[in-house]
């Protein structure tokens, strides 16, 4: 976390039986405490140090460090260097995963949210992290938009914490799957559920149809993700792979 941001205090509720994307804090802003529910981005970025304080320090995150860190193995074993990476960081948010690639050596990140405030907080508080930053709807994208992130010629796709929850539907993702050139690295994490017989989110089988079709799978694991705020381990899966080629929508994904 950069030394400038300011640090807060956060207070968990006394409440249980809240799902992942309902949760919601009180953190003291110095003049009063307010409450912030998790999945609200927007607000949350718009205060300095707040989402790190909040997910990082408080409830344990790690996921762009165990991302990049096993994105980083994996090419080493294949001889290739991240110094070589052009990079679509997917739902880069406020630029934590941009600046964890940033010191394994790739020398281009673009990031893309869906959200201005994360754009605005990536340049404000990582100034120099990313070579451009898209804020828009990766679902609904026009031939504008297509011919200028292609200009880029992204050989890496990576997407931390945001598959799932609304946060990003199965079409964006293929949208941002497809701008990667055939054979580019793929790393992302998704709760395990979504990968289960429970999924409601229509990940699980978008994967399972384009595996080894469209991503040979280099390396997963499971892992803590974070805690949630009553302190119960949430699982994710994380993933490592190649684009074999592009991604195709089925009836069931729609």
């Amino acid at each position: 976390m950069p030394a400038t941001l300011k640090r807060y205090d956060i207070t968990f509720p006394e409440i249980s039986g809240l799902s992942q994307d309902k949760e919601w804090v009180l953190f003291d802003d110095g003049e009063c405490k307010r409450k912030v529910r998790l999945h609200n981005y927007d607000e949350i970025y718009q205060v300095p140090g707040l989402y790190e304080e909040i997910f990082y320090n408080s409830l344990q995150c790690c996921s762009p460090r165990v991302i990049v860190s096993m994105l980083k193995e994996e090419m080493a074993r294949e001889g290739a260097d991240p110094k070589n990476l052009s990079v679509l960081d997917f739902g880069a948010g406020n630029g934590i995963v941009g600046e964890e690639l940033r010191k394994i050596g790739v020398s281009r990140v673009v990031g893309a949210d869906i959200i201005p405030e994360a754009c605005e907080a990536a340049y404000r508080d990582r100034p120099g992290v990313y070579h451009d930053y898209a804020v828009m709807d990766l679902s609904q994208m026009d031939v504008f938009t297509t011919k200028s992130l292609l200009t880029h010629k992204f050989n890496s796709l990576i997407t931390v914490a945001a598959l799932g929850f609304g946060d990003i539907p199965t079409q964006a993702f293929i949208n941002a799957f497809n701008l990667v050139e055939d054979g580019g690295w793929i790393a992302f994490n998704i709760k395990e559920t979504f990968l289960s017989d429970k999924d409601f989110t229509g990940f699980k089988d978008l994967l399972h149809t384009n595996l080894d079709t469209s991503i040979s799978i280099c390396a997963s694991k499971n892992y803590c993700h974070r805690l949630s705020i009553t302190g119960k381990k949430l699982h994710y899966a994380a993933v490592i792979g190649r684009k074999v080629s592009d991604m195709k929508m089925n009836d069931r994904n729609n």
